[in-house]
């Protein structure tokens, strides 16, 4: 193989590199990013009830309106609910 077939051979190679990494960068990184954002959200929002380590119960009407009495009755109890 003389030289300038090495040349177009490597440059072929250098460049499909190249495509395939801006393919992948094009593709992968929205989820990188999305999957980052969640975690660091659904940490921030746990981390209030993780620290004060009792359990608050949600008393608006519309969640009262589809509980059941066994459920109102653990939180009222202060328990985390087992029961849906």
């Amino acid at each position: 193989m003389n030289l300038m077939n090495r040349a177009i051979i490597g440059a072929g190679i250098a460049g499909s590199l190249l495509t395939g990494g801006l393919v992948g960068a094009t593709i992968a990184g929205p989820l990188g990013v999305s999957a980052a954002t969640s975690s660091s959200a659904a940490a921030t929002a746990a981390s209030p009830a993780a620290s004060s380590g009792t359990f608050v119960s949600n008393e608006t009407a519309a969640h009262e309106a589809g509980e059941s009495a066994a459920r109102e009755a653990q939180e009222n109890a202060g328990q985390f609910p087992t029961v849906p």
